[in-house]
């Protein structure tokens, strides 16, 4: 017979299962829901509206930030500035977006990247809104360079990582549909932003490019997150990680020393997310990014300068940037999905150094280049393989350091980026106001763009020579010897095996005697 007090409690556990009959149906579907976001990217669903978002980001940075170049001559007349000076707005744009894409990357990560990309869009359409009321180029250098500048940073990496967390098995394609939204962005907006400038002036595109690109918050709603399987991590940075934050719980909250504390867990914390810089392939990478940069933006600043300066007309000119825009798209898709096929898929890297080398020879075709039906075959050619490349810098990035890594490490290779985006458009500007022409500075573009990928071949020939003829010693040192590789670290297991047979068998057979 139970007391009063057993009655008490068993009464209440049985009126709690009555009322709330669904609440451990709930927390099981919870926690189910919880291991499915926990595992491998989904590869689908909701990963392609975070493809179309990211689509949709790219429209509104990097298209639009090629769309400045439109501008190009409008600023050089209403100021009476030479090149190199009106130059400097669309370097500071480049420049701040890619130098401030590792502040971009932190916020997604401490916040969410829904935050960093919905206050990316405010700050980018004041810069552009501010803009339309400068009275001096140093007025843009300001507001259309720096805050529209700082705002696109805060969008741009964030977005292409939640790509590369959504898609495993069709990775590639994913990025080349997103990322095709420059291309497409650059097709639809060049006419688009010279008809508004014919009708309205530079401040009055200006001011309604500043509210087209307010679409960014829409974009940054989009970015539902995900929790995956975290790549392996050394034992000692876990050990360490872990014994700091149970000091840091046991710390007392008015303690002098819990703001020490944080700030070792928070230094930890940023080395291991940022523990891939000193890998080998990671530093070559972001040598031949800074030459690939160097020669990446000023045809996109100088393209309709020049087509100008050959007798092709304002219209004409605008046109050539659509026709890079659009080959931009087809090979931003064609490229990721040619990629994605098992014949291409192991071969990604050198896919993208071939790319990045071919964009380095039309450059120093494109001198001779000096009338519309030549320049139409340049676009196309110069538009695909940067469509290319530029779909690739993502899953090659992706292929070094892992998913896990994936948005600090793009905020790094977007942010090698900001010194060769600076310093490019003004040389080259220089270079045009010095010699009288733009060869020179197309020239040193291509050559940048070659070395960059001879540099990345170069760099991948001598790792396989070195692995090779680790493989070849070691077979010749021992013929029982099996070596596997990762990276530059080699595992020997032949003989660890050989000796836990001869271990079981003296173990099962009495009186046995390995020697």
């Amino acid at each position: 017979m139970p007391t009063g007090s057993h009655w008490t409690e068993n009464s209440s556990k049985i009126i709690t299962w009555l009322v709330e009959p669904g609440k451990e149906e709930t927390r099981k579907t919870m926690a189910k829901v919880n291991r499915a976001r926990s595992t491998s990217p989904p590869d689908g669903g909701w990963g392609w509206m975070i493809v179309a978002g990211c689509f949709l980001v790219t429209i509104c940075t990097r298209a639009v930030t090629r769309c400045i170049s439109i501008f190009f001559v409008e600023f050089q007349t209403y100021f009476a500035q030479d090149y190199a000076q009106t130059a400097w707005i669309h370097s500071i744009v480049d420049c701040v977006t890619m130098l401030c894409a590792p502040l971009g990357s932190v916020v997604s990560n401490r916040l969410s990247c829904q935050v960093g990309i919905m206050l990316g869009g405010l700050l980018a359409s004041t810069g552009l809104i501010l803009s339309s009321f400068a009275t001096s180029l140093k007025h843009l250098y300001l507001t259309l360079g720096v805050v529209t500048g700082l705002g696109f940073a805060l969008c741009y990496s964030p977005a292409i990582a939640m790509v590369g967390k959504y898609f495993s098995r069709r990775k590639a394609l994913a990025y080349g549909i997103a990322m095709s939204g420059s291309g497409i962005g650059t097709f639809i907006l060049a006419p688009v932003v010279q008809l508004l400038i014919e009708q309205f002036s530079w401040r009055g595109a200006l001011l309604i490019l500043g509210g087209f690109v307010l679409n960014l918050c829409v974009c940054g709603a989009l970015m539902r997150p995900i929790t995956l399987k975290e790549d392996p991590t050394t034992p000692e940075q876990n050990n360490i990680c872990r014994t700091q934050k149970e000091d840091f719980k046991r710390a007392s909250l008015y303690s002098p020393l819990t703001d020490k504390w944080a700030q070792t867990c928070l230094c930890c914390s940023l080395q291991q997310e940022y523990s891939f810089v000193l890998m080998s392939d990671f530093v070559v990478l972001a040598i031949s990014v800074l030459f690939m940069a160097y020669g990446c933006s000023p045809l996109f600043v100088y393209l309709v300068p020049y087509a100008l300066s050959v007798g092709v007309s304002h219209q004409q000119a605008a046109f050539l940037m659509s026709i890079l825009g659009v080959i931009d798209i087809i090979g931003n898709i064609t490229f990721g999905w040619l990629t994605d096929r098992r014949c291409l898929k192991s071969y990604r890297y050198v896919c993208y150094l071939v790319a990045v080398g071919l964009d380095g020879l039309c450059y120093l075709c494109l001198p001779m280049l000096q009338s519309l039906p030549l320049l139409v075959p340049f676009s196309c050619t110069f538009g695909y393989f940067d469509g290319a490349y530029v779909t690739l810098i993502p899953v090659v990035t992706a292929e070094i350091v892992g998913t896990t890594s994936l948005s600090s490490a793009l905020g790094v290779v977007y942010f090698l980026h900001a010194v060769p985006y600076l310093v490019s458009p003004p040389i080259a500007g220089w270079l045009v106001d010095t010699t009288g022409s733009y060869t020179a500075a197309f020239l040193l573009c291509g050559f940048s763009m070659i070395f960059s990928s001879v540099l990345l071949g170069f760099a991948r020939l001598v790792k396989r020579m070195k692995k090779t003829q680790l493989q070849f010693l070691a077979k010749e040192s021992d013929p029982k010897l099996q070596l596997w590789t990762n990276g530059s670290v080699a595992y020997s297991i032949t003989r660890e095996l050989d000796q836990k047979d001869g271990e079981s068998v003296a173990t099962a057979v009495p009186g046995y005697n390995s020697t």
